[in-house]
């Protein structure tokens, strides 16, 4: 069963997309909670001439994340974390506070979603965490826990 997304479906495709999938899946979710619609000719031809037009974006989105992700590599950014005298953290740093710290240092507004630390963060000290800054491009960047 081909089916047209109307809307960004994790794990599956991003909107506009043209699809194959099974069609108990089409016809008992994507359909019902209006996530896509079936694909017949004018809907395939009108994607089609979306993708073309938004190809052009897409270049010059990915070129200026290519830059983005240059400069993030060159920096360390900072996350302040209460700790103890030993250095051990009260608590943990996660995703959320890694976005905070990017938007107030480097004025990014990067979905915490897209932010992936290996492990928990439970001292100070320098770690890497990924971030994928377009779905063709992930960076790792450096940051740095220190006590606040």
């Amino acid at each position: 069963m081909e089916v047209l997304l109307l809307k960004n479906v994790e794990g599956l495709g991003d909107k506009n997309e043209v699809l194959t999938v099974k069609s108990g899946y089409g016809r008992n979710y994507l359909i019902p909670q209006g996530l896509a619609v079936l694909a017949n000719k004018s809907l395939k031809k009108h994607a089609e001439e979306i993708a073309i037009q938004q190809s052009a974006k897409a270049k010059k989105l990915l070129e200026d994340m290519t830059a983005i992700a240059a400069s993030l590599q060159e920096k360390i950014l900072k996350v302040g974390a209460k700790a103890g005298a030993s250095g051990k953290l009260f608590g943990s740093v996660n995703n959320i506070q890694l976005a905070e710290a990017m938007k107030k240092q480097f004025d990014l507004d990067i979905d915490r979603r897209k932010i992936k630390i290996a492990g928990d963060i439970k001292e100070l000290g320098t770690y890497k965490a990924s971030v994928t800054l377009h779905k063709e491009l992930t960076t790792e960047i450096d940051f740095e826990v220190v006590e606040e």
